[in-house]
């Protein structure tokens, strides 16, 4: 028997350099038993028509309202820049839509949790783009510490580099760096890789948080300009979370020379080390390395091969293919599968403490 496909419009489509360009459009074809994209929309109607040409997308928008108004849409992906997602996203809800959007679902924590409550009032799948969560990696250490694999947690350490949120950047990620945007270091580099965390372990229970901004200014190395930056480079957490372990975070900007990605899990039992290229849980390969009982020095905890069946090789494609595939499940079936507004809400609450903690 055919399945009917689910009719996916995509807000923010750029053939050339954005996220969804690399991600979420490969990801919906992987899938394309499942889903069918019939339409884009962008800033300028324009933009949407070459985006469709060199995309194959059959339909472009004139504008994204449009798209989310057409009865030829059933799922609405919202990827554009962190202060529009919440028009969008709450224009979507009420048109009675299903949205996948990317994290941070808002633009602070009062915006995601207004479109959490019209999401829950309009009973629709409302998805939030955490993706190192349904990531394998990610399933088979849960699965280690829910078997006690390291016994009674203890402590957990985590160390990350921002990739961005140094002295230079391209003009066309400069948002990144007005803290205003709310796409800054602590709410997509950390935020993702807390979203992942804490799944594994747990939320906070108290927690004491510094960020420093190291860099007043941000070098525009393809114009050559110099511009205010107010987003932090240096993110500094101590605390405990509710099962009773400490937890420590530094997340810094730019590249390091040496660890760029470095979790450990300490236990009564054995630990556990989660290492990665890049402080970004959720895009990168994630090697995970173990010792226990007598052993004396971390071995490769290799992830079954199964767990990577049917997927792509592309760990970044690979994350949003899972995450769609939670999606349409939840769709299909009215479970909550994929990581929610709820979820988004929670994860809000907790980049909020650290924010506040930070200010003193």
């Amino acid at each position: 028997m055919k399945t009917e496909k689910i009719k996916v419009g995509i807000i923010g489509l750029n053939p050339d350099s954005q996220w969804a360009s690399k991600s979420h459009l490969p990801a919906l074809r992987y899938l394309s038993e499942t889903y069918e994209v019939i339409g884009v929309a962008n800033s300028t109607h324009e933009s949407a028509l070459i985006a469709a040409d060199k995309l194959e997308i059959p339909i472009a928008y004139e504008n994204p309202y449009a798209l989310i108004a057409s009865a030829e849409i059933e799922l609405v992906v919202i990827t554009v820049k962190v202060p529009y997602h919440y028009d969008l996203v709450k224009a979507a809800l009420e048109a009675g839509k299903h949205v996948y959007c990317e994290h941070p679902l808002g633009n602070g924590l009062t915006e995601t949790e207004q479109l959490a409550a019209i999401a829950a009032r309009k009973n629709v799948v409302a998805a939030v783009g955490t993706q190192m969560v349904v990531s394998p990696e990610l399933t088979y250490l849960e699965h280690l510490i829910k078997d006690g694999y390291v016994g009674k947690v203890l402590s957990t350490t985590l160390l990350g580099s921002g990739g961005p949120w140094s002295d230079e950047a391209i003009s066309a990620n400069y948002y990144l760096y007005d803290k205003t945007n709310g796409a800054t270091m602590l709410t997509i580099p950390l935020g993702h890789t807390l979203a992942g965390l804490t799944k594994v372990l747990g939320g906070f229970d108290t927690l004491t948080a510094k960020m420093i901004n190291n860099y007043t200014t941000v070098k525009l190395i393809d114009i050559g300009e110099i511009k205010p930056k107010t987003s932090e480079d240096q993110i500094m957490v101590i605390g405990q979370l509710k099962n009773g372990a400490a937890i420590s975070i530094h997340y810094r900007g730019g590249v390091s020379r040496g660890t760029n990605l470095l979790w450990e899990i300490n236990g009564t039992q054995g630990d556990i080390q989660v290492t990665g290229p890049l402080g970004h849980g959720q895009l990168v390969p994630l090697e995970i390395q173990g010792a226990q009982g007598k052993d004396t020095k971390l071995q490769k905890l290799p992830i079954p091969n199964e767990m990577y069946e049917g997927l792509p090789d592309n760990p970044v494609i690979r994350n949003v293919v899972l995450l769609y595939k939670r999606v349409a499940a939840d769709i299909k079936n009215k479970t909550k599968t994929a990581p929610t507004f709820d979820d988004a809400v929670v994860l809000s609450h907790l980049l909020n403490d650290i924010e506040k903690s930070s200010k003193g």
